[in-house]
């Protein structure tokens, strides 16, 4: 791999340790990794990889307890000029100053906990500047506007006062892009710098980031555990796993011929979007990375692995073969030339493409008036839907003043007409404050509906509005009906054992205490893959993936009807994300359960749902089946969001071009007049400014769209 001056920054045999009371933590352990001048280099890997923990090394941002113990660090900004150890510069040495945030950006993972909260947007963005710059306080203003305006955010002479919480989740992102660009570097290290946001601004990021890298000639760094943004953007792929870069090559060799198990691992566990077909059962990677305290022995990933041979891989570390065109992987299957080894049979078999969890269907006997107990038969249906929403509305009143008198309300859910069908999977999509966690938490009744009704079909036939419940009633509905919120992390109260989280529901419900309750969590936690002894364990205890299962398991312990599920794999990795699918989909099947599926993934919304729903500022904008929605979308806003999402496939690279929405999402406390939609419609019309588009039939079998010229318009699908 030896590029000489091509090269920008090269690190060799880079180990960051961190020493603690319970032992070494070998975050990274011997990483070999170049980044060439002009180029994007992709770090891929599932969390605990050591991926932000190796560019935070790059930066010397590494705290105590953690130090870089071996390897180096080359850093060469300029061609022909002499290179300089990063790991051999003192803290204080100005030369490392000059480098960390003048020489080399970094954009941190979360802008909302990166960004002070106590400083304005203008004071963080002008240190740096003043700092590397040498620019007056002036200078430095104007040039924080210029960037401001470079990165996409409208109005920079306002916003540039603004604080953290006064702009959205896309803009923070964007002044953090803003921040790190400001002194013009040679490198950039994106650290997942677009996870946690929705399709469109995601797309806006990436438009943005390759603009600058060609305007400038800018090397970049760029973590993800994204497949399609790889794909997107990628001139080479470094993928790591614990520690250690398993394999590396071009983006053409790791997507069209990946050498490494793990890296085929990862390729076979992406849900693609495929625009029709029935779902199946995702390749998912056996168990989880194991911690790095607790490195196995020989090649790290013997223990995950379906081709692994006893006595050979779980013995000694494999040494890299060489395939030819900087193309590298550190596997047992080949010898240094990239040549096949016979070593024997795998110890194990190597497992289907569609193996699956092994769902545990518990007998119970069912409540009085509701459904029969999960496992036994399904209870008769005429064809009326388990849920029916009507003219739902929530909105939230602005207040201001010493009396708090409202000035205007946030309408967050704003009309919105929808059924649910017993056994089906209805996908909800749109961009973050679209309103749909509000409606999932409304037809919830987490939220107190504004207006309208949300009629509920118990199981012995009857029907209910949920909206006028109270008591007893909301009780009951409320254990029929139960979410499993976003975030994995924030979503489990630390202070409790699973046995009093998961058994919370079963005690407000009456349905089971003591030996009983835990019995029944017990039998639960088998259920969802997790071990019947964890009862008594706290949730930090646990990674991301089993903190999911965790919140799977209190959503069903009282064997509800229907789940909303919100944005329940979005946190996760694509691998722990596979395991989690395919757990929902047999649970279903199982359990004859209903879902509302609400995501900001398409390609996931593609592979579980039956039917989608897109959402624009509160309201329904189209929804059909989902093979029909994907292959013919009928209103300009689900176009935009299909070919937003970044595709794992390298040879379709730009294929979304032409369709990206320029614009932020409009204030929800003004709406556009006339159709939503027309500020940021490339097919906008005359009549779309004023009058606003009813939900209409557009095709057969229940394909809807708000929008005047559906008929008219030739939108692309997949």
């Amino acid at each position: 791999m030896e590029r000489a001056n091509d090269t920008v920054l090269r690190i060799a045999g880079m180990k960051t340790h961190f020493f603690t009371r319970e032992g070494v933590v070998k975050a990274v352990d011997g990483v070999d990794l170049e980044v060439p001048r002009g180029k994007t280099v992709c770090v891929v890997g599932e969390s605990g990889c050591g991926k932000s923990i190796t560019a935070r090394s790059v930066m010397r941002l590494v705290e105590r307890p953690g130090r870089i113990i071996d390897g180096s660090i080359e850093w060469r900004p300029d061609p022909g000029t002499d290179s300089v150890d990063i790991t051999k510069l003192d803290r204080k040495d100005p030369r490392l100053r000059a480098i960390r945030g003048g020489d080399i950006g970094m954009i941190f993972q979360e802008p909302m906990a990166s960004l002070s909260p106590m400083h304005t947007i203008g004071d963080q963005l002008t240190e740096a500047i003043r700092i590397h710059r040498k620019l007056g306080k002036a200078e430095a203003r104007q040039h924080g506007i210029d960037m401001l305006r470079k990165v996409g955010i409208p109005q920079p002479e306002q916003r540039i006062d603004s604080y953290p919480f006064q702009l959205s989740g896309g803009m923070c992102q964007r002044a953090m892009i803003a921040i790190a660009l400001s002194c013009s570097p040679k490198l950039l290290i994106a650290d997942e710098p677009t996870t946690a946001l929705d399709v469109t601004t995601q797309a806006r990021i990436l438009d943005l980031l390759a603009g600058l890298q060609a305007d400038s000639d800018m090397s970049m760094l760029f973590i993800t555990h994204d497949m399609g943004v790889v794909a997107e953007i990628a001139d080479e792929v470094a993928v790591m796993y614990l520690g250690r870069v398993a394999e590396h090559g071009t983006v053409d060799q790791i997507f069209g011929d990946p050498k490494h198990p793990y890296t085929q691992a990862l390729l076979q566990s992406i849900p693609t979007m495929r625009a029709g077909g029935r779902r199946q059962t995702l390749a998912a990677i056996r168990g989880m990375i194991p911690h790095p305290q607790n490195r196995p022995a020989g090649c790290p990933f013997h223990n995950r692995c379906d081709h692994a041979i006893k006595d050979v891989c779980d013995q000694k570390v494999p040494e890299p073969a060489d395939f030819g065109g900087n193309h590298v992987a550190s596997c047992h299957l080949y010898d240094r030339n990239g040549d096949l080894v016979p070593l024997g049979k795998p110890a194990r078999r190597a497992a289907e493409p569609a193996a699956a969890t092994g769902v545990r269907v518990i007998e119970n006997e069912p409540v009085a008036g509701d459904q029969a107990a999960p496992g036994g038969p399904a209870p008769e249906e005429d064809g009326a839907p388990l849920l029916q929403v009507r003219d739902l509305k929530k909105h939230f009143p602005i207040k201001s003043g010493a009396f708090r008198r409202a000035k205007g309300a946030v309408r967050a859910v704003d009309g919105v007409t929808l059924a649910i069908r017993p056994g089906e999977t209805v996908g909800l999509v749109g961009e973050s404050g679209c309103g749909k966690s509000t409606l999932g938490r409304t037809i919830a009744r987490i939220l107190e509906p504004t207006s309208g009704s949300i009629e509920y079909r118990r199981g012995d036939g009857s029907t209910v509005d949920v909206s006028r419940l109270g008591g007893e009633g909301l009780l009951r509905y409320r254990k029929d009906v139960r979410v499993i919120f976003q975030d994995p992390f924030s979503s489990l109260n630390p202070r409790m054992t699973l046995e009093e989280l998961i058994g919370e529901p079963l005690r407000n419900n009456g349905l089971a205490t003591g030996t009983e309750l835990r019995d029944r969590v017990a039998e639960m936690l088998k259920v969802v893959g997790l071990r019947p002894e964890y009862v008594k364990r706290y949730p930090h205890a646990f990674s991301g993936g089993e903190r999911q299962r965790i919140n799977i398991a209190r959503a069903l312990i009282t064997h509800p009807r229907l789940v909303i599920a919100d944005e329940a794999v979005s946190a996760l990795d694509v691998s722990v994300r596979a395991q989690i699918l395919n757990l929902l989909g047999e649970l279903q099947d199982a359990y004859n359960l209903t879902y509302l599926f609400i995501s900001h993934d398409l390609s996931v919304v593609e592979h579980i749902s039956d039917r989608v729903m897109v959402m624009y500022l509160g309201k329904i904008a189209e929804r059909a089946e989902t093979a029909e929605l994907y292959r013919a979308p009928q209103h300009p806003y689900t176009e935009a969001l299909l070919h937003a999402v970044p595709i794992p496939d390298p040879a379709q690279r730009g294929s979304r071009h032409g369709y990206t929405i320029a614009d932020d999402l409009p204030d929800p406390a003004n709406p556009p007049a006339g159709c939503p939609f027309h500020t940021r419609c490339r097919y906008v019309q005359d009549g779309c400014t004023t009058r606003l588009p009813e939900l209409r039939p557009i095709k057969g079998d229940g394909h809807v769209a708000a929008c005047h010229y559906s008929e008219e318009l030739e939108l692309s699908g997949l």
